[in-house]
């Protein structure tokens, strides 16, 4: 029930009606008896600006910026975390007395996700697909498991160039899509990492020699969704050891939660709200 105490929190997107953020938030609130809310926002590029500055004035506590927002709101708040100022990209905005705070919880969310399956990826070769924030975050979450060397593959090679220097010292090696098929470059690989949109609109991924991967190579796709990802069906095929985000999601969605409403988390109640409503058995 939403009275006029009720505080709102949200996400801010484009798309958005996709997100699972609310049914993770709302279901924390449910079990810590908050009277708090979170809504999904379609918010467009030309109107962000507005809708952060908006922040303060309808009191919301805090909202997460999702696709295509990560990267041009880190200019339009007050204060960014070293987090946020080392990925170039904030995915969750504070509400601290009228003031905007921007934070980066997503490679602290897959970090924690991928640290779940046990990974023996330490001084091991990883591949990043992309160049945007999400590929910053992956990264970073990699690089702390201790893997070495990682390898970004971008279609834009001028734009991972770019990621590369920012992401000093990780200094990944900078490759095109197109040597995803080369036998050299991802036979050794033991992670591979889809950062991309491919797969969230559509249904094509670019081209990737899945067979000469190790068969003991793991492939995790930041997209979440009910059914596997273009990215991922190939590797399930080929009975590789693969996952989709949302334990990702869970992770820095509950990193979110503690920002913005200032207590712990209920981690497995918003992961059981998460699978639920993916349709996953395991909830």
């Amino acid at each position: 029930m939403i009275s006029g105490e009720t505080l709102l929190t949200g996400v801010f997107g484009d798309p958005v009606e996709h997100s699972r953020s609310p049914v993770m938030h709302n279901a924390a609130y449910e079990e810590l008896g908050l009277d708090r809310v979170y809504l999904p926002f379609h918010v467009r590029s030309d109107q962000l600006r507005h809708a952060l500055a908006g922040i303060p004035a309808l009191g919301l506590l805090g909202v997460n910026v999702t696709v295509p927002h990560k990267e041009r709101a880190v200019g339009m708040v007050h204060w960014i975390s070293r987090e946020g100022r080392k990925l170039g990209a904030i995915n969750c905005v504070v509400n601290r007395s009228g003031r905007l705070y921007g934070d980066n919880t997503d490679a602290r969310g897959l970090e924690a996700d991928l640290r779940s399956f046990k990974l023996a990826i330490a001084g091991k070769r990883a591949i990043v697909i992309g160049a945007g924030g999400a590929a910053a975050a992956a990264m970073l979450g990699i690089s702390r498991l201790g893997a070495r060397p990682i390898v970004l593959a971008n279609r834009t090679r001028s734009r991972a160039l770019l990621l590369a220097r920012r992401l000093r010292p990780i200094e990944p090696q900078v490759i095109t899509l197109g040597s995803l098929i080369d036998p050299e470059i991802v036979g050794e690989a033991a992670i591979i990492v889809n950062a991309t949109s491919a797969g969230l609109r559509d249904s094509i991924f670019p081209a990737l020699n899945y067979a000469a991967t190790p068969k003991e190579c793991f492939f995790y796709d930041l997209i979440y969704a009910p059914e596997p990802t273009p990215f991922l069906q190939p590797a399930r095929q080929l009975n590789r050891r693969s996952s989709d985000g949302r334990g990702m999601l869970v992770h820095q969605g509950a990193l979110a939660f503690e920002l913005f409403n200032r207590c712990e988390a209920p981690v497995e109640v918003m992961r059981d709200a998460l699978f639920k409503s993916l349709g996953d058995a395991r909830s």
